[in-house]
């Protein structure tokens, strides 16, 4: 596992651009704030000037558009011409720059893992991971580190290194667009692939890699062991045992509020709540409407990455004896 650790990095959704002064703040904001109402708009992200000095934060979830904000505050800042046409032509190349970074990010990425070939816009995709980070685990290094291991398993087990290899560098690109898109990261990211002409076997892996999907393939089930491996080595992640444990708690805790609830079971990590139910207290029918209203309690009550999948399962038994 040493051959391959990378450092961990901080999960966060802010970044803070230095000043070489306090007195240029009053020029990013303009008159009547007209300069940081077209920063903002320019590049969709919050600008927050505050009281710490020599400090301006920029705010917001999507990580590539907040990396265009930091790189074009910083041209700005080092040019000294800020006005709100110059803030326009100034993110347009921020953007450029960003855009060549992430591809160029990409191509070192298949490169280093030995899979050439891939479609311009995966490679584009394995390049956004870069900037998205998943309990302060960097999702580049996370793609790059499976990749590796899978390769290591695949060639002790004798299974096919170049697919092992390929599916665990893309298993996550589902991530690189998760806030543009509806649904689990690995559907997400199955679907990517198969537009863009992967091969059955390593769509099948993605889409299995948290077994959200059957497979019987043993580079899938290589790929889920290696991205388990990386998410769970020392150090890879942040979040401590005591706050997974109280977040499976706390959802358990939903399911088992509601009504006609037996028993429930958060498997997954997380991911996924089974409940069984009192056969004799609901009926088919309200075990469809259980479903919908756990689901529902959990949106309401619970923060978690992603989405939870809710089974209600409602068991009929009928038993007679012979004499």
């Amino acid at each position: 596992m040493q051959r391959i650790a990378s450092d961990q990095v901080a999960e966060t959704t802010v970044s803070a651009v230095p000043l070489p002064n306090d007195e240029i703040k009053g020029r990013i904001i303009g008159r009547q704030g007209r300069n940081i109402r077209a920063f903002e708009n320019a590049t969709g992200i919050d600008v927050i000037v505050d009281d710490s000095p020599e400090t301006i934060i920029l705010s917001g979830f999507d990580p590539v558009r907040r990396e265009v904000a930091r790189v074009a505050m910083n041209k700005l800042i080092t040019d000294g011409r800020i006005h709100p046409g110059r803030i326009e032509k100034v993110v347009e190349m921020a953007q450029e720059e960003v855009e060549r970074d992430i591809i160029e990010a990409g191509e070192r990425a298949v490169l280093e893992v030995g899979v050439p070939g891939l479609h311009p816009e995966l490679v584009k995709l394995i390049g956004r991971l870069k900037y998205r980070t998943s309990y302060g685990q960097n999702q580049y290094q996370h793609a790059l580190e499976c990749a590796h291991i899978a390769g290591i398993l695949a060639a002790e087990l004798g299974a096919d290194v170049r697919l092992a290899k390929t599916g665990a560098l893309l298993h996550d690109i589902g991530k690189a667009v998760d806030h543009q898109m509806e649904g689990p990261h690995a559907a997400i990211g199955a679907e990517l692939a198969k537009r863009y002409g992967v091969s059955q076997p390593v769509v099948d892996i993605i889409a299995a890699h948290h077994q959200e999907t059957e497979t019987d393939s043993l580079e899938a089930i290589i790929v889920s062991i290696a991205d388990a491996i990386s998410g769970s080595r020392p150090g890879a992640r942040r979040e401590s045992l005591e706050s997974y444990v109280k977040r499976i708690t706390a959802l358990e805790e939903v399911a088992n509020s509601f009504k006609g609830v037996a028993e429930s079971f958060a498997i997954q990590a997380g991911r996924e709540i089974r409940i069984l139910v009192k056969p004799e207290e609901v009926d088919d029918y309200a075990a469809i409407t259980l479903a919908k209203d756990i689901a529902r309690k959990v949106e309401e009550t619970l923060e978690y990455p992603g989405q939870i999948k809710v089974t209600v399962i409602r068991e009929t038994r009928a038993v007679d004896y012979a004499k």
